[in-house]
């Protein structure tokens, strides 16, 4: 039972309405800089909060949803106005135009009432926000093809001539034997301020899953653009990597191709697909293998297209995947925290990065934020490194970014500042930042917020992941925190360009650079293993709410689908 005395919700509240500029306010171009430390749980009493120097502005507002747009789901609880997994991009030919989308109205049990956009002019200051037509309540019908009462999974990508395109999951509509499901992809002609009606990439019945979709419109050839997701049988833990593509900007789709198929008993999920400045496609994603005795396993991995996708390389190994998952550092409930979902993005010189949270470093303690990278094209990868090695605290899901100038940079959230009294999760985002993947120095992003009012979909929940761009060489935040103590708004999404001021004063108060620290050289013990598949058994429980799915010759446990 915790007994220090808690930073207070009103303490956090305060801190927030501090630095929160709300569709207004302050901004200016800046630097960013910044990259954690280690995780773990923080001795009591924790440090003061840090200081945050860069304004916050609000992306996100009241739902536009009504009560029964959706037809009434039973999907367990619905967290009305709660906002998660944020993604955005950069229009290359105007920087100051940003398009984002997440989940609006979470529920408990898989998938939120609809998915938002919203479009900024002025480099992430204020925003205008519409809904995508992918469900009933975002302005779907039969006739658009956005007739089903969930949605989640938001991607968004701009192309070389302005286009905008989304994609995201769909489901939830009845079928013979179950609920159907479908990944479905639009685009704006006006940089975001109304959507054509949605392209259907795919939809299966009950006796197929789609999952964890990602949209690239391709830098280098303005027709291009490309989607990616894993499929596979309900019955079964297979789920092969799928692609589609459309060569008229996104007019038009061919039809969906398996591009990896790990077999038997190993499924695919978190494929995003970047596009290397000579052309070449890189595509991320996680294998999860269903073992003996009820055990799992993950590994990075990429393929590679050097035509556009019409053909793929064999996959290329990255790293093994010890992640072992966040929990409150007292009490132990679950943190849903994307485990499963590296993030990757490719330097202008070609260099690709990928990061992932991993308990390597700490023989299974907590997670520390991990990093490899490859400069060949993704042939090979260095070993993985720990870029917050002085970070007290569990840290998780990353995600990742190169700037134009060739800094790294990389957001994640972790616990330091908790405390021992069981009420609150105090939790901040983090921006780190290197120019050699070696030093790194961070930044806080946020105040603390209590993680501990945000939606609880087997786990408190932000998303899956977050997103994280540049204007130019200013580093900006895409993510979502909770609005302390108003149940009645959990969560809202955030911009925060980090601004040259903030860069200048956080170079006087923040803790030294530190240096990347190299994997170690033994191999994972047993135990670390062990938690390994502990946590990867409960990431698969998490997306258990639609389709079932069950690997009976593997003897691991029926799992199902949680998007």
């Amino acid at each position: 039972m915790r007994t220090s005395k808690p930073l207070s919700r009103s303490l956090l509240g305060s801190l927030i309405a501090l630095t929160v500029v709300a569709l207004s306010g302050c901004g200016g171009g800046g630097v960013s800089v910044g990259i954690g430390d280690g995780g773990g749980t923080p001795p009591p009493p924790p440090p003061p909060p840090p200081p945050v120097t860069n304004p916050l502005y609000l992306v996100s507002g009241p739902t536009p949803f009504v009560n029964g747009c959706d037809g009434n789901p039973s999907n367990g609880t619905l967290y009305i106005n709660s906002k998660v997994e944020p993604y955005v991009a950069v229009d290359p030919l105007n920087m100051n135009h940003l398009v984002g989308v997440w989940q609006q109205d979470r529920w408990s049990g898989g998938g939120s009432r609809g998915l938002m956009s919203a479009a900024s002019f002025d480099g992430g200051k204020t925003w205008a926000r519409t809904p995508l037509p992918m469900s009933l309540c975002g302005g779907g019908t039969a006739a658009n093809g956005g007739a089903y009462p969930l949605a989640s999974d938001p991607w968004v990508s701009i192309g070389p001539t302005g286009i905008v395109f989304a994609s995201g999951l769909s489901f939830g509509a009845a079928v013979p034997g179950g609920t159907n499901s479908a990944i479905l992809a639009a685009r704006s002609l006006d940089g975001g301020r109304t959507w054509q009606n949605p392209s259907t990439l795919i939809v299966d019945g009950a006796t197929f899953t789609n999952d964890k979709d990602a949209i690239t419109a391709d830098p280098t050839n303005q027709n291009m653009v490309y989607a990616v997701w894993d499929r596979g049988p309900t019955n079964t833990n297979q789920a092969p990597a799928t692609f589609a593509r459309s060569s008229d900007a996104g007019v038009t789709w061919q039809a969906p191709t398996t591009i990896y198929d790990p077999g038997v008993n190993a499924q695919t999920i978190g494929n995003e697909i970047v596009v290397l400045p000579n052309g070449t496609l890189v595509d991320l994603f996680t294998q999860i293998n269903y073992l003996p005795n009820n055990q799992q396993s993950a590994e990075a991995l990429i393929a590679r297209s050097s035509d556009q996708g019409a053909t793929w390389t064999a996959p290329v190994k990255i790293a093994d995947l010890l992640t072992v998952g966040a929990t409150d550092p007292f009490t132990g409930a679950a943190v849903r925290d994307g485990s499963d979902l590296p993030q990757m993005a490719a330097a202008p010189n070609g260099a690709l990065f990928v990061t992932w949270a991993d308990g390597r470093f700490t023989n299974g303690a907590h997670d520390a934020i991990a990093l490899s990278w490859s400069t060949d094209g993704g042939s090979t990868w260095t070993a993985p490194a720990d870029i917050n090695p002085t970070d007290p605290a569990e840290a998780f899901e990353p995600s990742i970014h190169v700037r134009p100038d060739g800094t790294i940079a990389v957001a994640y959230y972790d616990f330091r500042y908790d405390t021992a009294n069981n009420g609150t999760l105090p939790t901040v985002l983090w921006l780190t930042g290197s120019t050699d993947a070696t030093h790194w120095t961070e930044n806080a992003v946020t105040p603390p917020f209590d993680l501990n009012i945000a939606p609880n979909a087997k786990g408190l929940f932000l998303g899956d992941y977050q997103g994280l761009t540049s204007i130019g060489n200013v580093t900006e935040p895409f993510f979502v925190m909770t609005n302390n103590g108003n149940l009645n708004n959990r969560t809202d999404v955030f911009s925060a360009p980090q601004t040259v001021a903030s860069f200048m004063l956080s170079l006087m108060t923040r803790t030294p650079t530190t240096m990347a620290q190299p994997a170690p050289a033994q191999p994972p013990s047993a135990a670390l293993l062990q938690k390994v598949s502990a946590n990867l058994a409960q990431v698969i429980q998490r997306r258990d709410a639609a389709i079932h799915r069950s690997a009976p010759s593997s003897g691991a446990p029926a799992q199902h689908f949680m998007p």
